[in-house]
C-alpha cells in the first residue's frame, strides 16, 4: 500500500470535517471539576473521593495522585497498567478494562463494588481520560453516589466524552443499579486483567467490517433491516479496535511489518472514519473502505492464525 496515498485521502478527509471529535466543554461545568496532576490530562475531581484522567505517565504522576489521597487506581483501558510504579507510592491497582460500546453487565457490578468497598479515595483512567473513564466513574457514582442519569450524562459531556461513542453515554441513561446477587457474583478484582487475544480482536474487527459492507451495499446508509448498524460508529469502532491493539505489550514485541500494517489500518479506519461523518461522493468512502478492506486481508494472511 502506498502511503502517500493514504496521506492525500487523510488531507481530504479533515478538509471535510467540521465538527471536532470531542463534545465541546460546557461553558461553565456544573459536575466536572478540572484538577492539575502532573503527568497526567484530562484532570477532573467528579466527586469527594473520585479522581478522572488519563493514564498516568512516570513516577511524577503517580506521585501527585497518592497525594491527593488516592488509594487505589482504577484503569479501564487495555493496555497494562503500571502496577510496580503504583505500589512504590502506596497505590493499588484495579484493572477492568472494555471497549468503546459501552461498559458491560459484569463490569457495572465490578465497579460498583470497588467504590462500595471502602478503597477509595479512587483515582479512575483509560488512555486519554475522556471517554471510557468518565463512563466507568458515572456508573461508580450513580450506584454509589445517588447521581442522577441526568447528572451522569452531564459529568461526561463536562469530561468531553464524544458522542461517537454513544453506548457510553447508554451506559449513564440506561443505568441500572447491580442486584445484591450480581454484587456477590464479584470475587477477585485483579491488578492486571488477562489480555484479549490476536485472534479474539480480529473477529472484532471482523464484524466491524461485516457492517461496513452491509452499509456500503445500501449507499453509505443504515442497512434495511440493520437499525442497530450506524456506518460512522462502526467505523469508530474500527479505528478504536486498531488503536487498542497498537498499545498492548503483544504489539510492542511483534516484528517491524506487523506494526506498520497496524499502523496503517489505524491510518485507515480514522480515515473512514472522518469521511462518514460528512456527507461525500460515495466513490471517495468506496475507495477509502477498499483501502482499508485491502490492508487487513495482507494482514490476516500474516498474522490472524498465531
Amino acid at each position: 500500500m502506498k502511503l502517500n496515498l493514504i496521506a492525500a485521502l487523510l488531507l481530504f478527509a479533515t478538509c471535510l470535517m467540521r465538527a471536532a471529535d470531542a463534545i465541546p466543554a460546557a461553558t461553565t461545568n456544573t459536575v466536572a471539576r478540572p484538577i492539575e496532576i502532573p503527568g497526567v490530562h484530562n484532570a477532573f475531581r467528579a466527586a469527594e473521593k473520585i479522581y478522572s484522567g488519563s493514564q498516568p505517565e512516570g513516577d511524577e504522576a503517580f506521585a501527585a495522585i497518592a497525594k491527593l489521597g488516592v488509594k487505589t487506581v482504577i484503569s479501564v483501558d487495555g493496555s497494562k497498567p503500571d502496577v510496580e510504579a503504583a505500589r512504590k507510592h502506596g497505590l493499588k491497582y484495579v484493572h477492568l478494562p472494555y471497549g468503546y460500546d459501552g461498559v458491560p453487565t459484569h463490569r457495572v457490578a465490578e465497579l460498583a463494588k470497588v467504590a462500595s468497598s471502602g478503597g477509595g479515595p479512587f483515582f479512575v483512567h483509560c488512555h486519554h481520560g475522556k471517554h471510557r473513564g468518565p463512563a466507568a466513574i458515572a456508573v461508580m457514582c450513580l450506584a454509589n453516589e445517588d447521581w442522577t442519569t441526568n447528572r451522569a450524562v452531564a459529568w461526561l459531556r463536562e469530561a468531553g466524552t464524544s458522542a461517537d461513542y454513544p453506548g457510553l453515554y447508554r451506559a449513564a441513561r440506561e443505568f441500572r443499579k447491580p442486584t445484591p446477587t450480581e454484587l456477590a457474583a464479584v470475587n477477585e478484582l485483579l491488578e492486571v486483567a488477562k489480555s484479549s487475544s490476536l485472534v479474539e480482536a480480529m473477529v472484532a474487527i471482523d464484524e466491524h467490517f461485516d457492517a461496513l459492507k452491509l452499509s456500503q451495499k445500501a449507499g453509505w446508509k443504515t442497512p434495511p433491516g440493520h437499525a442497530d448498524i450506524s456506518p460512522a460508529h462502526e467505523a469508530t469502532m474500527l479505528w478504536e479496535q486498531f488503536r487498542e491493539i497498537a498499545r498492548t505489550d503483544d504489539t510492542t514485541k511483534r516484528e517491524k511489518d506487523y506494526r506498520i500494517k497496524l499502523s496503517e489500518a489505524e491510518q485507515l479506519a480514522e480515515m473512514l472514519r472522518k469521511l462518514l461523518r460528512e456527507p461525500v461522493d460515495k466513490s471517495a468512502l468506496d475507495v477509502a473502505f477498499k483501502q482499508a478492506s485491502q490492508n487487513c486481508v495482507a494482514c490476516h494472511k500474516s498474522y490472524r492464525n498465531e
